[in-house]
Protein backbone atom coordinates (compact mmCIF):
# COMPACT_ATOMS: atom_id res chain seq x y z
CA UNK A 1 0.00 0.00 0.00
CA UNK A 2 2.39 2.88 -1.17
CA UNK A 3 -0.51 5.59 0.58
CA UNK A 4 0.33 4.15 3.78
CA UNK A 5 4.27 3.72 3.41
CA UNK A 6 4.37 7.47 1.83
CA UNK A 7 2.85 8.25 5.49
CA UNK A 8 4.80 5.55 7.78
CA UNK A 9 8.14 5.18 5.96
CA UNK A 10 6.67 0.94 6.88
CA UNK A 11 5.69 -1.69 4.44
CA UNK A 12 2.09 -2.90 4.20
CA UNK A 13 0.49 -5.30 1.87
CA UNK A 14 -3.06 -5.00 0.99
CA UNK A 15 -5.44 -7.99 1.59
CA UNK A 16 -8.64 -8.82 0.20
CA UNK A 17 -11.17 -12.06 -0.33
CA UNK A 18 -12.88 -12.04 -3.84
CA UNK A 19 -15.64 -14.48 -4.35
CA UNK A 20 -15.61 -16.90 -7.60
CA UNK A 21 -17.75 -16.48 -10.32
CA UNK A 22 -18.02 -19.76 -11.73
CA UNK A 23 -21.02 -21.20 -13.63
CA UNK A 24 -20.80 -24.83 -14.65
CA UNK A 25 -22.62 -27.26 -16.21
CA UNK A 26 -23.10 -30.50 -15.55
CA UNK A 27 -23.62 -32.53 -18.15
CA UNK A 28 -25.25 -35.92 -18.26
CA UNK A 29 -24.36 -38.53 -21.25
CA UNK A 30 -27.97 -40.78 -21.23
CA UNK A 31 -26.64 -42.97 -24.44
CA UNK A 32 -27.63 -46.32 -24.74
CA UNK A 33 -24.26 -48.08 -23.59
CA UNK A 34 -24.48 -45.65 -20.02
CA UNK A 35 -26.79 -48.67 -19.28
CA UNK A 36 -24.18 -51.18 -18.69
CA UNK A 37 -23.33 -52.48 -15.61
CA UNK A 38 -21.42 -55.47 -13.92
CA UNK A 39 -21.03 -55.66 -9.97
CA UNK A 40 -21.12 -51.75 -9.54
CA UNK A 41 -24.86 -51.23 -10.61
CA UNK A 42 -25.41 -49.46 -14.11
CA UNK A 43 -22.75 -46.64 -15.36
CA UNK A 44 -25.70 -44.50 -15.58
CA UNK A 45 -26.31 -44.30 -11.66
CA UNK A 46 -22.87 -43.69 -10.67
CA UNK A 47 -22.80 -40.63 -13.33
CA UNK A 48 -25.83 -39.08 -11.49
CA UNK A 49 -24.36 -39.42 -8.51
CA UNK A 50 -21.18 -37.74 -9.08
CA UNK A 51 -23.13 -35.11 -10.69
CA UNK A 52 -25.53 -34.74 -7.87
CA UNK A 53 -22.35 -34.31 -5.47
CA UNK A 54 -20.97 -31.81 -7.98
CA UNK A 55 -23.81 -29.86 -8.09
CA UNK A 56 -24.18 -29.92 -4.16
CA UNK A 57 -20.43 -28.90 -3.72
CA UNK A 58 -21.11 -25.88 -6.52
CA UNK A 59 -24.40 -24.37 -5.38
CA UNK A 60 -23.05 -24.44 -1.51
CA UNK A 61 -19.87 -22.74 -2.39
CA UNK A 62 -21.96 -19.61 -3.78
CA UNK A 63 -21.32 -21.30 -7.79
CA UNK A 64 -24.24 -20.82 -10.53
CA UNK A 65 -24.61 -24.57 -11.07
CA UNK A 66 -26.95 -25.97 -14.20
CA UNK A 67 -27.71 -29.21 -15.70
CA UNK A 68 -27.57 -30.90 -19.74
CA UNK A 69 -28.96 -34.36 -20.42
CA UNK A 70 -27.81 -35.73 -23.29
CA UNK A 71 -31.09 -37.98 -24.76
CA UNK A 72 -33.37 -38.63 -26.95
CA UNK A 73 -34.39 -35.41 -27.46
CA UNK A 74 -31.45 -33.99 -28.05
CA UNK A 75 -29.77 -31.64 -25.26
CA UNK A 76 -32.14 -30.61 -22.35
CA UNK A 77 -30.91 -27.57 -20.10
CA UNK A 78 -31.77 -26.58 -16.70
CA UNK A 79 -30.03 -23.21 -16.22
CA UNK A 80 -27.37 -22.39 -14.25
CA UNK A 81 -28.67 -20.74 -10.45
CA UNK A 82 -27.10 -20.50 -7.55
CA UNK A 83 -30.28 -21.15 -5.51
CA UNK A 84 -29.74 -23.97 -3.13
CA UNK A 85 -32.97 -25.14 -3.64
CA UNK A 86 -31.92 -25.45 -7.67
CA UNK A 87 -30.32 -28.84 -6.20
CA UNK A 88 -33.44 -29.82 -5.70
CA UNK A 89 -34.38 -29.34 -8.91
CA UNK A 90 -31.36 -30.75 -10.47
CA UNK A 91 -32.17 -34.31 -8.51
CA UNK A 92 -35.17 -34.01 -9.55
CA UNK A 93 -34.33 -34.10 -13.40
CA UNK A 94 -31.48 -36.34 -12.63
CA UNK A 95 -33.77 -39.00 -11.10
CA UNK A 96 -36.16 -38.81 -14.11
CA UNK A 97 -33.18 -39.28 -16.92
CA UNK A 98 -32.83 -42.62 -18.58
CA UNK A 99 -30.74 -44.11 -21.36
CA UNK A 100 -31.48 -44.48 -25.27
CA UNK A 101 -30.37 -45.48 -28.00
CA UNK A 102 -31.22 -42.07 -30.10
CA UNK A 103 -28.81 -39.92 -27.80
CA UNK A 104 -26.13 -38.11 -29.71
CA UNK A 105 -22.91 -36.71 -27.76
CA UNK A 106 -21.00 -34.88 -29.53
CA UNK A 107 -24.45 -33.26 -31.91
CA UNK A 108 -25.31 -32.11 -28.00
CA UNK A 109 -21.80 -30.62 -27.25
CA UNK A 110 -22.10 -28.89 -30.44
CA UNK A 111 -25.63 -27.33 -29.48
CA UNK A 112 -24.38 -26.45 -25.49
CA UNK A 113 -21.67 -24.38 -27.54
CA UNK A 114 -23.55 -22.38 -29.85
CA UNK A 115 -26.56 -22.55 -26.38
CA UNK A 116 -24.54 -21.34 -23.70
CA UNK A 117 -23.45 -17.67 -23.89
CA UNK A 118 -21.86 -16.70 -21.22
CA UNK A 119 -18.38 -18.22 -20.41
CA UNK A 120 -18.58 -21.13 -18.13
CA UNK A 121 -17.11 -24.82 -17.15
CA UNK A 122 -18.97 -27.48 -18.94
CA UNK A 123 -18.29 -30.95 -17.25
CA UNK A 124 -19.27 -34.17 -19.10
CA UNK A 125 -20.22 -37.36 -17.45
CA UNK A 126 -19.71 -40.23 -20.26
CA UNK A 127 -18.53 -43.47 -21.50
CA UNK A 128 -17.51 -41.20 -24.40
CA UNK A 129 -18.59 -44.50 -27.06
CA UNK A 130 -19.21 -42.26 -29.80
CA UNK A 131 -17.44 -41.39 -32.79
CA UNK A 132 -13.91 -40.41 -31.51
CA UNK A 133 -13.25 -37.99 -33.67
CA UNK A 134 -16.71 -35.89 -33.53
CA UNK A 135 -16.42 -35.81 -29.90
CA UNK A 136 -13.14 -34.04 -30.33
CA UNK A 137 -14.45 -31.29 -32.98
CA UNK A 138 -17.14 -30.74 -30.33
CA UNK A 139 -14.91 -29.86 -27.90
CA UNK A 140 -12.90 -27.44 -29.71
CA UNK A 141 -16.09 -25.96 -30.38
CA UNK A 142 -16.56 -25.36 -26.89
CA UNK A 143 -12.87 -24.69 -26.39
CA UNK A 144 -13.54 -21.87 -29.35
CA UNK A 145 -16.50 -20.40 -27.18
CA UNK A 146 -13.91 -19.95 -24.52
CA UNK A 147 -15.41 -22.23 -21.84
CA UNK A 148 -13.38 -24.64 -20.33
CA UNK A 149 -14.00 -28.59 -20.87
CA UNK A 150 -13.43 -31.30 -18.14
CA UNK A 151 -14.30 -34.95 -18.58
CA UNK A 152 -15.15 -37.74 -16.20
CA UNK A 153 -14.67 -40.88 -18.37
CA UNK A 154 -16.86 -43.55 -16.21
CA UNK A 155 -15.57 -47.19 -17.43
CA UNK A 156 -16.60 -50.35 -15.44
CA UNK A 157 -13.25 -52.67 -14.34
CA UNK A 158 -14.78 -55.38 -16.49
CA UNK A 159 -14.52 -53.34 -19.82
CA UNK A 160 -11.18 -52.38 -19.48
CA UNK A 161 -9.74 -56.21 -17.83
CA UNK A 162 -12.15 -58.34 -20.02
CA UNK A 163 -12.02 -60.76 -17.12
CA UNK A 164 -14.44 -63.25 -18.71
CA UNK A 165 -13.91 -66.49 -18.56
CA UNK A 166 -16.51 -68.78 -20.26
CA UNK A 167 -18.36 -68.26 -23.03
CA UNK A 168 -20.38 -65.18 -23.44
CA UNK A 169 -23.29 -63.32 -25.29
CA UNK A 170 -22.20 -60.14 -26.02
CA UNK A 171 -25.21 -57.75 -26.70
CA UNK A 172 -24.90 -54.05 -28.63
CA UNK A 173 -26.26 -51.64 -26.59
CA UNK A 174 -26.80 -49.01 -28.93
CA UNK A 175 -28.13 -51.33 -32.03
CA UNK A 176 -29.28 -54.87 -32.75
CA UNK A 177 -25.70 -56.71 -33.20
CA UNK A 178 -25.17 -59.79 -30.59
CA UNK A 179 -21.83 -61.99 -30.66
CA UNK A 180 -21.13 -65.34 -28.60
CA UNK A 181 -17.72 -66.01 -28.84
CA UNK A 182 -15.01 -67.65 -26.30
CA UNK A 183 -13.45 -64.31 -24.26
CA UNK A 184 -10.22 -65.80 -24.68
CA UNK A 185 -10.06 -65.89 -27.81
CA UNK A 186 -10.71 -62.04 -28.63
CA UNK A 187 -9.47 -61.15 -25.76
CA UNK A 188 -5.64 -59.82 -26.67
CA UNK A 189 -7.40 -57.91 -30.03
CA UNK A 190 -9.58 -56.28 -27.65
CA UNK A 191 -7.43 -54.98 -24.87
CA UNK A 192 -5.38 -53.26 -27.95
CA UNK A 193 -8.73 -51.56 -29.58
CA UNK A 194 -9.84 -50.75 -25.97
CA UNK A 195 -6.01 -49.38 -25.19
CA UNK A 196 -5.92 -47.23 -28.52
CA UNK A 197 -9.31 -45.58 -28.28
CA UNK A 198 -8.45 -44.75 -24.44
CA UNK A 199 -4.75 -42.79 -25.83
CA UNK A 200 -6.83 -41.29 -28.81
CA UNK A 201 -8.82 -39.87 -26.27
CA UNK A 202 -5.94 -38.71 -24.00
CA UNK A 203 -4.10 -37.36 -26.98
CA UNK A 204 -7.26 -35.47 -27.99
Amino acid sequence: DWRVYARTDRYYVKEFEAETNLRCYLTLDCSASMNFESSHGPRVEIAKRIAATLAYLLVHQGDATGLLTVGEKGLEELPARRNPTHVQNMLSVLAKSKPSSEANLPEALHDAAERISRRALIVVLSDFFCDLEELLEAIQHLRFQRHDVALFHLLDPAELSFSFDRPIRFVDMEGPDSLITEPSVIRNEYLEQINAFLEELREG
